[in-house]
């Protein structure tokens, strides 16, 4: 975890682990918050198994301004449905809609998930929209970038005050990496596979590959995420700082990051 401190921009890491929630950590959510000077926007990046809880530590969940999905697996979008709970049914009343960006079918795949018909679904809840350009939420500019996965998945760029913030999503090796992470503040990067085995390809990423992407990226900082509990996970950072010289964290639940 970086040292913590006052700052305008900050990353919390809300859940981190991979594929499913590990005995310290929900699945994948990250909490990006920027101060403009006249109050501070908040958006999560992910929201899998788990993170709604943890979420409440750091943050009013309706104080978000908007949720962005990397892909539709349950580790990063299944906490989506208590969510909805959360906003159709909170005491204070109803809810404006929340904007939810994520991949083509987002609103079919999570009215399913809770057992809601398709139409409204949650649709009086979230506002869903798919990924095409760049999107603006506040002082946040949010950057979509296909990249191969068995379903359809997205890296994120994120410009926010002079700072961007890069999340591979769960991608196998792709050379698009290196245009989401390029010159990137933080690079946050999942590393579920180890070098040593015989993994399939367009899945995920090594420790080693990790943090040969963040070498060519000219990261400022790697934190390794997505690291399902099954892997000893201080094997697959020794993988991404043999790879990287640059400051290297494995991600924590609860570990913020100014920037």
């Amino acid at each position: 975890m970086s040292a913590t401190g006052e700052s305008s921009v900050r990353l919390t890491v809300v859940g981190c682990s991979g594929s499913y929630p590990g005995p310290d950590s929900p699945a994948s959510c990250y909490l990006l918050q920027a101060d403009d000077g006249e109050r501070t926007w908040s958006i999560a990046l992910d929201m899998g198994n788990g993170a709604l809880g943890v979420l409440q530590r750091f943050v009013d969940p309706l104080a978000l301004d908007a949720v962005f999905l990397s892909h539709l697996h349950a580790d990063h979008c299944v906490d989506m449905t208590s969510y909805y709970v959360l906003r159709k049914y909170h005491p204070s009343g109803t809810q404006p809609r929340l904007p939810v960006w994520g991949p083509k079918g987002t609103a079919k795949r999570l009215a399913k998930a809770y057992d809601l018909p398709r139409k409204p679904g949650m649709r009086e809840e979230f506002a869903f929209r798919s990924y095409r350009d760049p999107v603006t939420v506040g002082p946040f500019t949010v950057e979509p970038f296909a990249v191969p996965h068995p379903v359809q998945a997205y890296g994120l760029r994120v410009s926010v005050l002079g700072r961007t913030i890069a999340y591979s999503g769960d991608t196998g090796p792709t050379a698009v990496l290196d245009a989401i992470c390029a010159d990137a503040d933080l690079f946050l990067c999942e590393a579920s596979f180890r070098s040593c085995d015989d993994n399939p390809p367009d899945l995920h990423l090594t420790g080693t590959e990790a943090g040969e992407v963040a070498t060519r990226g000219r990261v400022k900082r790697l934190v390794v995420t997505h690291v399902p509990p099954w892997h000893d996970a201080k094997e697959i950072l020794a993988e991404a700082v043999a790879a990287f010289d640059g400051p290297t964290d494995l991600a924590s639940c609860g570990a913020v990051y100014p920037l």
